[in-house]
């Protein structure tokens, strides 16, 4: 069964996303005391005293130009109202009813959805007054409400159970086979690589907030989907620029949600501007996500714009070599988010991805591996006793993690490592993920062959 909708509307700075967070547990839109903080709309499942449903935080209402940048946040809006089956109207208690209420109350009460209205901030008694203004709106009793400090939940609760469709008491969330679970990807890259206009072509709506104007995604923002009958859980993520470049309180905070959004990914999408790829903040996110050990896949955004340049697709390759051996062998995708072409070679590279980053080698194969490796490329001799490499197996999976045993094992060098980093990537089919490589020293003192 499909769960029913909560769209959280009001004016900027009502305190929305305090109350998405509160009503989902977690925090995951950003919360800040200046207007406009969120842009897009961000959506999270609740499970509140019984009820469960799906709620959208939403950009702040605002009169604007539907071209401008605050335009299409309010569209976006007025697409969550649209799709919602229970909308929340949230008005500031402590400020009371504006003039800018009116219109947006209007626009609601025409969508015809069912309308619980929240005067927020009247913790402890205060703003009363303007909760009691609030039944000039027409949207019935108001809630006086304190999402800081979830005052008025149990009042939420009740209208929310009076106000939300009946499901099918027969139907049930069956959580779904453990191998039909959905893949989580994420697509991040600098601002204004062009993820949001992507992931737009992908679900084939302007689902997400685009527009010529760097960094208009704050939020990590999570969307289900499905390719070829696979589910996929989409995050499209705030542009990671240097840190010392970084100087805005919330694009910090929109930096680290990303972060999070890649340690919570399966697998990740670096997107690339094609007409000025492998920038220095490029390769120090490659490397995040290599040292987080997500699978990887690069996209070459914007390539039609480039297209026309013979062999620049293999050069960009052979850069990718050079400058990421961290990840040799990661698949690069040239496409257009713009253009919608190219999305399928990207998803196919990354379900690839996926099935290499959960690859395991049975411990016999391994070792057959070791003997040919040992026997083309012996380690060195410290103090003149050989390093002896004796036994090698997989631990794990998500990435790829050998272990090898031996004597002296903390003395190889970084390059033999990488040597046998290389040769486990060839040999086993394992282009473009992270391997992971523990070197166990024998502790018997007895050993010392």
């Amino acid at each position: 069964m499909d769960m029913p909708t909560v769209a959280i509307v009001g004016r900027p700075n009502v305190g929305k996303s305090t109350l998405f967070n509160r009503l989902v547990g977690k925090k995951l839109a950003l919360v800040d005391d200046r207007p406009g903080v969120t842009r897009d709309r961000r959506e999270g499942d609740v499970a509140f005293g019984g009820l469960h449903f799906r709620v959208i935080d939403t950009a702040g209402l605002e009169e604007a130009d539907a071209d401008s940048l605050t335009g299409r946040m309010r569209m976006q809006t007025e697409a969550a109202i649209l799709a919602a089956d229970v909308v929340l109207f949230v008005i500031d208690a402590r400020a009371g009813v504006l003039p800018a209420d009116h219109p947006f109350a209007e626009q609601v009460r025409r969508a015809g959805v069912p309308v619980i209205l929240i005067a927020n901030k009247a913790e402890g008694g205060t703003g009363l007054a303007g909760a009691y203004e609030a039944f000039s709106l027409g949207l019935g009793d108001p809630i006086p409400f304190s999402a800081e400090h979830g005052e008025g939940l149990g009042e939420l609760h009740t209208a929310l159970m009076e106000a939300l469709p009946k499901g099918d008491p027969d139907d049930e969330d069956d959580g779904g086979d453990p191998a039909d679970r959905a893949l989580r990807v994420a697509i991040v890259g600098r601002p204004n690589a062009g993820k949001s206009t992507l992931i737009n072509t992908m679900l084939g709506e302007d689902r997400l907030l685009v527009g010529p104007e760097a960094g208009i995604t704050r939020d990590s923002i999570s969307l289900d989907w499905e390719w070829r009958g696979r589910r996929i859980k989409l995050h499209d993520t705030a542009g990671m620029r240097r840190r010392a470049r970084i100087d805005d309180k919330l694009e910090k905070l929109a930096v680290s949600d990303g972060l999070r959004a890649v340690r919570f990914a399966e697998v990740v999408v670096m997107l690339l501007d094609a007409t000025i790829p492998f920038e220095k903040q490029d390769l120090t996110i490659v490397d995040l996500v290599e040292s987080e050990g997500r699978a990887l896949v690069i996209g070459l955004n914007k390539w039609d714009l480039v297209a026309d340049q013979p062999g620049l697709l293999k050069q960009l390759r052979e850069d990718c070599t050079r400058l990421l051996p961290q990840v040799r062998g990661v698949a690069v995708v040239p496409l257009s988010g713009l253009a919608g072409q190219g999305v399928d070679k990207l998803m196919q590279a990354v379900m690839t991805a996926a099935e290499v980053w959960d690859r395991r080698v049975s411990t016999s194969r391994i070792n057959d591996w070791l003997g040919n490796a040992l026997a083309r490329n012996p380690p060195p001799a410290v103090s003149g006793r050989r390093i002896k490499i004796r036994y090698a197996t997989q631990v794990k999976s998500r990435p790829p993690h050998f272990a090898l045993f031996g004597n002296q094992l903390d003395a190889l060098p970084k390059s033999y490592t990488r040597y046998l980093v290389n040769a486990l990537r060839e040999a086993f089919d394992l282009p473009g993920t992270p391997i992971r490589l523990s070197l166990r020293t024998s502790q018997n003192p007895f050993d010392k062959n």
